[in-house]
């Protein structure tokens, strides 16, 4: 039995995909400690793995705490979040050193006690990874150079993070080169996918699996449509209003789940057909869905395209514009920008939907998603490199 040590911050979409993946571990007889802060620490004690709790800085979701729009100012809570757990962690298991480390990409104490003590790291990554050459890409480029002196100022801090940590690594690599790397991501929403390193990442694809046997939603006797845009952004009450006047009138039961931000009267008359709710099973009402409205979050993608349900994609921050723009390249999906939304182009956009070569494409990729292994290729990959 070998001992191995989870680290990831708190945020849904970083914890999330990696509980199957440590739940099969456990299962295994492998010891996995899992340090994260106090509001996740019941959800990752169901998966069988030990609660290593420990404080954080980073904005706390059960809570309602939201985190920051600007894409330096949300990187920057991921090094703070390092800088400040990494001496809470080498305390907390220095008694009890593990035997390889599984890390979130935004896990950054556990490359830097891997460095330290000379273990084995293993990223499991819940987003998309680097592919040979992305540095010159003209959108990366593009993107960099948007983000000015802020992100300079970043860098700087960081690499004296590394430097103070005795870590030989520039940023770039620390930050997007792991020595292994398990993508729990599907690989048709990877950019330049034929120019990942295969010896470094292995797309084992989202680890839904076991979540889908857990969860359950009850089959609704019309079309049901989905609209949901995650945990983070969703305090958008005009948004959901648009939904209303769109899809109220059409023949399809409709759930719309809101989050914990926005004020409930503040959506105003909710239409006979539609159901509202601050949190609901997703991946179990997609399993019942036949459409799917989404921010396009890499989580809300997976699940999407695991249960091979068409979206209309709105994305609203950081990677979701990507993604919104690949899953239409895919041919899955509708891509409506969030300025440009009103009810008339959500009501054109889902019923677009209503399309054999959509649905037929969605279906293609879920088989293929399916195959990729989940939890368990992930749990062989992890016990070969502890071997």
């Amino acid at each position: 039995m070998s001992h191995i040590a989870m680290v990831a911050p708190p945020a849904h979409g970083h914890v999330n995909p990696s509980l199957p993946v440590v739940a099969e571990l456990v299962a295994r007889g492998h010891r996995v400690s899992y340090a994260v802060p106090a509001p996740f620490a019941d959800t990752v004690a169901r998966t069988g793995a030990t609660p290593v709790v420990h404080a954080t800085l980073m904005p706390d979701e059960t809570a309602g705490e939201q985190w920051p729009s600007d894409p330096v100012a949300g990187m920057g809570l991921f090094l703070d979040e390092g800088i400040a757990s990494t001496p809470l962690l080498a305390t907390a298991f220095d008694g009890d050193r593990p035997d390889l480390f599984l890390a979130d990409i935004g896990g950054y104490s556990a490359r830097v006690l891997a460095h330290r003590w000379g273990r084995p790291l293993v990223q499991l990554s819940p987003a998309r990874v680097a592919w040979e050459g992305y540095e010159a890409d003209p959108a990366i480029v593009a993107m960099t150079a948007a983000l000015g002196p802020a992100l300079q100022e970043y860098r700087s801090r960081f690499a004296a993070w590394l430097a103070a940590e005795g870590v030989p690594l520039d940023v770039d690599t620390f930050t997007g080169r792991p020595p292994r790397s398990l993508v729990l991501v599907p690989r048709a929403m990877q950019p330049h996918a034929d120019l990942v390193d295969e010896d470094r990442y292995t797309f084992v694809g989202p680890c839904l699996d076991e979540r889908a046997r857990r969860e359950d939603w009850p089959a609704s006797e019309r079309p049901l449509v989905l609209v949901s845009l995650g945990s983070a952004y969703t305090d958008v009450p005009e948004f959901y209003r648009a939904c209303f006047a769109a899809f109220g009138d059409l023949d399809r039961d409709v759930v719309v789940q809101v989050g914990a931000h926005v004020c409930l009267d503040a959506l105003g008359p909710v239409p006979a057909n539609t159901r509202v709710e601050r949190w609901v099973p997703q991946l179990a009402v997609l399993g019942r869905a036949s459409a799917f409205v989404t921010h396009a979050g890499m989580g809300g993608c997976s699940e999407g395209l695991w249960q091979g349900v068409p979206m209309v994609a709105v994305p609203q921050a950081v990677d979701q514009f990507d993604n919104a723009a690949r899953l239409a390249e895919l041919g899955v999906a509708r891509y409506l920008p969030a300025e440009e939304v009103t009810p008339e182009r959500l009501r054109e956009a889902l019923l677009s939907l209503d399309d054999p070569a959509v649905r037929e494409r969605s279906a293609a990729l879920r088989d293929e998603l399916r195959a990729a292994g989940g939890a368990v290729r992930a749990a062989d990959l992890v016990e070969a490199e502890l071997r």
